[in-house]
């Protein structure tokens, strides 16, 4: 270590990145020093791998310098990368940042001063007051008597205990002016959606003729209320079925007999629940 000639620097020599003497930019290496350089590296074997690397590729791509498909293979990852993450970020700002149990929703419903509470009392008829097992679907309903309100139906179902004529019910009723009422807290069943009772939440819709077909104001609310609701739940528009999709009963009417405009109002509701952003 004491012996200059050792060094692998002499003081003063310098040498540039192509290693000629005579640019004074760079540092210079001695003969030796530039062997055991060359010691650390295997050159051919480098260049056989390259070579390998070039024969397994389809012909027309033997012609692209092997660096630029390199950088191409590279930048089709990065771009495929960036994709899933912002399609990661998209669901993940679509889902509710914690997932609130439905009595939780429940309180948070009763302080919305669009939504009217008019709970049914518990009867065996409208209200058996069961807990619901999940809320996997939002189920449309039309109401089916047309040019009736939102409180005349919900006096229709609580009046059930006396008359005892049927079971009917629905958790929501959006009247023609737009107004909702909820007859049913979100963490009960109502009998409205037949085999579905048990994991859905029904809404009810007014209309005025019995074409079914819905007023803007009903059609708007119900489309604020369904993409309320399938985002509290981690739901989406996949989520959202017909009361024909259960039972086969053409209810909704007019979405039954008009299938693009039941395609409508769940690209509606999408977009209100930011699904199309």
């Amino acid at each position: 270590m004491d012996n200059k000639e050792d060094k692998v620097t002499k003081e003063g020599d310098r040498i540039g990145f192509d290693g000629s003497d005579d640019d004074q930019n760079g540092i210079k290496l001695d003969d030796g020093s530039l062997s055991r350089f060359e010691e650390g590296y295997d050159f051919d074997f480098i260049k056989q791998s390259a070579t390998v690397v070039e024969k397994k590729l389809p012909p027309f791509l033997r012609k692209v310098p092997l660096m630029v498909l390199i950088l191409s293979v590279l930048a089709l990852a990065v771009i495929i990368f960036a994709f899933i993450m912002e399609a990661r970020a998209n669901r993940e700002a679509r889902e509710p940042v914690v997932q609130l149990s439905e009595s939780e929703i429940q309180t948070e419903i009763d302080g919305l001063d669009w939504i009217e509470q008019e709970f049914i009392p518990v009867n065996e008829y409208s209200r058996p007051g069961t807990k619901l097992e999940n809320v996997n679907a939002i189920v449309i309903h039309y109401i089916g008597n047309p040019g009736t309100t939102a409180m005349q139906n919900r006096n229709y179902f609580a009046n059930l205990s006396v008359t005892q004529e049927t079971r009917a019910s629905s958790n929501f009723i959006v009247c023609l002016d737009g107004s909702i009422i909820q007859c049913i807290p979100v963490y009960e069943i109502a009998y409205a959606s037949n085999a579905r009772n048990a994991d859905t939440l029904s809404i009810e819709i007014c209309h005025y003729d019995d074409t079914g077909r819905f007023t803007r104001d009903s059609y708007n609310s119900a489309i604020r209320l369904t993409a309320w609701l399938l985002d509290r739940f981690g739901l989406t528009s996949d989520d959202i079925i017909r009361h024909y999709d259960v039972s086969g009963k053409e209810c909704p009417l007019y979405f039954v007999e008009n299938e693009d405009a039941w395609e409508l109002f769940k690209a509606d509701v999408a977009k209100a629940t930011g699904e199309m952003e």
